[in-house]
């Protein structure tokens, strides 16, 4: 969904059927003056104060998500150059574009060249000059150069907008858990208001007095309605994150630590994940022994000079720190700058120029070409040059010499063009005197290895995405410990058919981020459930895909705010850690849940019993708030905060059948043997709502026990908390008055005992067929 402004995101969780129904029949025991029996409101409340702060903050994350910095851009029209804003612009304005500038709308240039870094779409940081008649990308940067470029695209048309704002949609986490209760909550709302109706009115016919018939319907309604268990989850899952922050993990989607801990299948990314990011130097090899020398000080000297801003740069100036100030040198050494055309840089002093940069554009020797094809390998590499630079004159070998800045021929003359002829005519002028070459390697993180065998002990199926080239992403996965991977170029590929790529192969190479989505898209096709983690803008489309998403910290900021996850240290080692809460919240969550709807059984089906039977209704609400206390909330609460990192098994089906179904079917018996045995023996109304409690009481216990099985210390001493609750609130005399309990008879005890022990082997009966009904289902559904 579309995020909503603040007021409306209030008015969606407040006003809700739930809150609306829990409100009137607040409204109804108030008006009969019983204030007491209106605990139950405070859950509602809860519930709602943390739906609210939870799409708050999924607001605030959006709201923050700008893709575009705010600028005002320089437009043409009647051949003056003027400042507009954004909004002003439209399709055919001539835009004015320089250094520095951010492209806003998608463009064709009409005048002029600049180079590009669009590192915003493809992942790589390249940049790539454009020509006239070029297309620029809305998000991209002008590295250099000037150009007039015609508005393209505007409004919803433009890339960066459509990026925008499918990465600016709050995807709600894909959460069995919240669907089950959403659905529990929808579906028992919208049976409230008929039974309550009938069971308001039956209650008037049989009950003494207004207070007793209002109070007693209530607390048949409220029962229904397994309301503490989202309170639980919340509270679980909160918990969760406090946990999760004190290992610098940000959780930004508290139901996303269940899709996480459910992942079946990973898609990472080579860099920030299984590398740092940087780059290290692996050697130098000298072109010939007399050169090692010449090359050592040829990358001091260019490491004097060149700018250390991207990944190769740091390398370089790490390995080779500067051995002389730029005031030292004997002449004034003029920066040759990188270029993506050019693919080398470098510096030149006096009449020499010492480069480095990718070897086919630095020479055509095919002896140089053949040994750096031999030395790179899976490494990046590097070649170092040295060249004369002769001066352009009429007397130069065919009137021609190289472009001081790209390196191509150039013809001497008012003619700037050069022909196919011409460069073959000058070719061989000015070539290079090859130093040696520069391996470079991405630096693994020391903790990839674990954490890849992490995911194979998980069964988590690994997939690598990566914009990188084949051999380079297939060595790291090699050496971080994946299984021999298969992998596959996706640039090589005309049409490729995604669902077909995802089951041949596990690393994809050289691949943009549409196709990163259409990646995602085919694994969860599978019936995946996938995770991706991301660093850069050019992720994000996928990673809003993914069922669950993760971002490295130091990565892009507009990444950090789409995904689900941020690991604020960048590291990577925190995604187990992750997985382990989840599945120690989801497992335990899932065993609480079996309490929490028993209530949901018995409350049900004696409220339809009620409306029909002439008797007193067993339960009042402020008694029943102390048993879903002591019963139910506690001991949910205490089993879900356990050490529990087993994989999850999805025993929803498992705990209905076996443990809710049969204790609520056990409760609502008991409840119906009581009411009649009591209106026979002329119970009083605090003699039948105290019996019955205990009744309930006890059958509950048993099933705590059975879900608490092994018993350990901790668990023992929950059930004897619990005993202890239960004893005081009935013992301690201003308890007893508060809850409404009194002291039973001689008949009423031997009932009571009567009652329970009949309950517990009916229950431990009827939950040995549930148990083979249950496994019986689960082979027939595959689960």
């Amino acid at each position: 969904m579309n995020h909503h402004s603040t007021a409306k995101i209030i008015a969606k969780n407040t006003f809700t059927l739930f809150n609306i129904v829990n409100l009137i029949l607040a409204l109804m025991v108030a008006s009969v003056g019983s204030y007491k029996n209106m605990l139950f409101i405070l859950i509602a409340i809860a519930n709602t104060l943390i739906s609210i702060i939870n799409e708050l903050r999924a607001k605030h994350i959006t709201d923050r998500l700008k893709l575009l910095s705010e600028q005002n851009p320089t437009v043409i029209r009647n051949g003056k150059p003027y400042q507009v804003k954004p909004a002003e612009v439209i399709k055919g304005d001539l835009t004015v574009l320089g250094l520095g500038d951010q492209i806003m709308y998608d463009s064709i240039i009409r005048e002029g060249t600049i180079e590009v870094n669009e590192s915003f779409i493809t992942g790589e940081q390249d940049n790539i000059m454009k020509h006239p008649g070029d297309l620029l990308t809305s998000g991209s940067f002008v590295v250099s150069g000037t150009a007039k470029a015609e508005v393209e695209h505007i409004g919803t048309d433009n890339f960066v907008t459509k990026l925008q704002n499918e990465a600016t949609t709050i995807k709600t986490a894909d959460s069995k858990l919240f669907k089950l209760m959403n659905n529990i909550v929808k579906y028992i709302s919208y049976t409230l208001i008929p039974i309550g109706a009938l069971l308001l009115w039956s209650r008037f016919r049989t009950e003494a007095d207004a207070t007793s018939a209002v109070t007693s319907t209530v607390a048949a309604l409220i029962n229904m309605i397994p309301e503490g268990l989202i309170l639980l989850t919340s509270s679980v899952l909160a918990l969760a994150t406090i946990r999760l922050s004190r290992k610098k993990v940000l959780v930004q989607d508290l139901y996303a630590i269940e899709t996480l801990a459910r992942v079946d299948t990973i898609c990472l990314d080579k860099t920030g994940t299984l590398t740092t990011g940087n780059m290290t130097v692996k050697d130098t090899v000298p072109a010939t022994r007399n050169t090692s020398a010449a090359l050592e000080n040829t990358l001091n000297l260019i490491m004097t000079y060149l700018p250390v801003d991207n990944a190769t740069s740091h390398a370089l100036a790490a390995k080779f720190a500067p051995k002389h100030s730029k005031a030292s040198l004997k002449s004034p050494a003029e920066i040759i700058p990188f270029s993506s055309d050019r693919k080398y840089s470098g510096v030149r002093v006096g009449d020499t120029e010492y480069l480095i940069g990718a070897t086919e554009f630095l020479t055509d020797d095919a002896a140089i070409l053949q040994q750096a094809k031999a030395l790179k390998g899976v490494y990046r590499l590097l070649a170092v040059v040295r060249r004369k630079q002769e001066r352009c004159s009429e007397e130069s070998v065919g009137g021609c010499c190289r472009d001081r800045r790209s390196g191509a021929p150039v013809k001497t003359g008012g003619d700037d063009s050069v022909s196919e002829e011409y460069r073959s005519a000058c070719a061989g002028v000015n070539d290079a005197e090859l130093l040696g070459f520069v391996r470079l390697e991405d630096e693994i993180r020391p903790t990839a290895p674990k954490i890849i065998q992490y995911f194979y002990n998980n069964d988590i199926s690994i997939k690598i995405i990566s914009g990188d080239d084949l051999a380079t992403v297939a060595t790291i996965a090699k050496q971080v410990g994946a299984k021999e991977l298969k992998g596959v170029d996706l640039s090589t590929l005309a049409r490729p058919s995604y669902v077909k790529l995802v089951k041949e192969y596990d690393i994809f190479t050289r691949v943009k981020p549409s196709q990163k989505k259409e990646l995602i898209k085919a694994l969860k096709k599978q019936g995946r459930t996938v995770a991706m983690t991301g660093d850069g803008v050019n992720d994000i489309l996928a990673m809003k895909e993914a069922d669950c998403s993760l971002a490295i910290g130091a990565g892009s900021d507009a990444a950090r705010r789409a995904a689900k996850f941020v690991l604020l240290n960048s590291g990577f080692e925190a995604v187990p850690s992750i997985i382990d809460e989840g599945r120690q919240s989801i497992n335990n969550l899932e065993r609480s849940t079996a309490l929490f709807l028993t209530k949901t059984v018995y409350a049900s089906i004696l409220a339809v019993v009620f409306v029909i039977l002439p008797f007193s209704y067993p339960f009042s609400p402020i008694e029943m708030s102390l048993l879903n206390f002591a019963c139910i909330g506690l001991p949910g609460l205490i089993l879900a905060l356990e050490k529990n990192t087993a994989r999850i098994k999805d025993r929803f089906l498992s705990n209905i059948l076996e443990y809710s179904i049969p204790i609520g079917f056990t409760v609502s018996a008991a409840m119906l043997a009581l009411s009649i045995i009591s209106h026979f023996n002329h119970f009083s109304r605090f003699e039948l709502t105290t019996t019955s409690l205990f009744i309930t009481f006890a059958i509950d216990l048993i099933l705590i026990y059975w879900i608490s099985r092994p018993l350990n210390l901790l668990r023992t001493i929950l059930i004897f908390t619990i005993v202890g609750i239960m004893a005081a609130a009935f013992f301690i005399p201003f308890a007893r008055e508060f809850f409404e309990f009194t002291f039973l008879t001689q008949n009423g005890i031997i009932i009571m005992v009567a009652i329970i022990a009949v309950s517990v082997l009916a229950f431990n009966l009827m939950r040995f067929f549930a148990a083979k009904l249950s496994a019986r289902l689960r082979r027939s559904l595959h689960i």
